[in-house]
């Protein structure tokens, strides 16, 4: 293996934002809390996924086992930190915005890079990490399959991550932020639904917006109640693609029918649909927002995550849902055009060229 507001209200509004000197107590803009993964990336085909028993498009959970099995038959590898919270956070210091990343690494190789890469793109991160006991004892790392057609399948093994639990909430990083965004990927273990549902009481103590991202398909089917069930009652905006916002409201729910439910809910919704573009849902109705232009296509590895960042970052900084969706696809066709997951053009460049820089 590798060794290296409620009653629908906007979110941000320009005459309330609370200046980085303190005047409003704001630190952060936006809290991210999620798995802390390294992706160990490689190019792969159809029937190498086949062989693998890999649904294309999708992730699997897997255990220490089954995780070398389909590394050592992963073709040449690169390894880069990664994990979804934690991808959009980095997005949001790129584009000069303040974030923090809340998640749990172990004190091994692959814990200490993640850290010192995190905390290099300017993104708090104040971790305890989990002493070696075990296999089981390491940091979470995604082995990331990427076909020729840009597709990536994953295969995740959580290691600590999953293991997140009270001890890793930072109540103090919580209280002085914007939004918390919620990664959806975490929610699988007891442990961490309780500690994100202590993140979500500190946020509302704080008047914090509560933001949510349902992460992937095998996310909304295994835990579709306990999602609709946050929606109704803490989140505040919401995160999906296509097929998530689908699965939420049932299998043969049509995206159509999916939005009319979420206008119903009166929050913000930033649903993705690939290359047609992004739909905002407001409380004044739906909004479209195309696509932006990208040369080719190579690795679509966290183009959701950096769409996240870049609306986070607008509609934190007082852009309209629109410009702040057209920021997310700017940031998505950037992190689109090369291999992994976190941007590498100066994102705050791009965005200020278009007219959508934050201040």
């Amino acid at each position: 293996m590798p060794t290296g507001a409620p009653d629908g209200a906007p979110i941000a509004d320009a005459d309330d934002l609370a200046q980085a000197d303190g005047t409003g107590g704001v630190i952060h803009d936006v809290v991210a809390v999620g798995n802390a993964l390294v992706d160990v990336l490689a190019r792969s085909d159809d029937e190498a996924l086949e062989r693998l028993g890999l649904a294309k498009g999708t992730m699997a959970l897997v255990d220490a086992g089954r995780s070398q099995v389909i590394f050592e038959q992963m073709g040449p590898t690169i390894e880069a930190s990664g994990g979804s919270a934690a991808n959009t956070a980095a997005g949001i210091a790129a584009l000069g915005g303040r974030a923090a990343f809340l998640g749990r690494v172990a004190d091994d190789a692959l814990g200490r890079t993640f850290t010192h890469d995190i905390r290099a793109v300017g993104v708090t991160f104040d971790p305890v990490p989990a002493a070696l006991d075990g296999e089981d004892t390491v940091t979470g790392h995604c082995l990331v399959l990427v076909t020729s057609d840009a597709e990536r399948t994953m295969a995740t093994h959580l290691g600590v991550a999953s293991d997140f639990d009270s001890v890793d909430v930072h109540d103090g990083h919580i209280a002085s932020a914007r939004v918390l965004y919620l990664e959806g990927y975490l929610w699988e273990r007891e442990s961490a639904k309780t500690a994100m549902r202590r993140a979500i009481d500190a946020a509302h103590a704080a008047d914090a917006s509560v933001a949510l991202s349902l992460s992937d398909p095998s996310c909304v089917e295994r835990h579709r109640r306990e999602f609709l069930a946050l929606i109704e009652d803490d989140v505040d905006l919401l995160f999906a693609n296509e097929d998530e916002v689908r699965l939420l409201f049932g299998g043969g729910t049509s995206f159509d029918a999916a939005v009319s439910n979420i206008e119903e809910t009166g929050i913000l919704a930033a649903l993705t649909r690939g290359a047609q573009g992004a739909l905002v849902v407001t409380p004044t109705g739906p909004l479209e927002v195309p696509a932006a232009p990208v040369a080719e296509v190579v690795d679509t590895t966290g183009a959701g995550d950096l769409f996240a960042a870049g609306f986070l970052a607008g509609i934190t900084h007082g852009h309209a849902p629109a410009d702040a969706a057209r920021l997310g696809a700017l940031c998505a066709a950037e992190v689109i055009s090369h291999v992994g997951a976190r941007p590498q053009a100066d994102l705050a460049a791009l965005a200020a060229e278009k007219g959508l820089g934050i201040d």
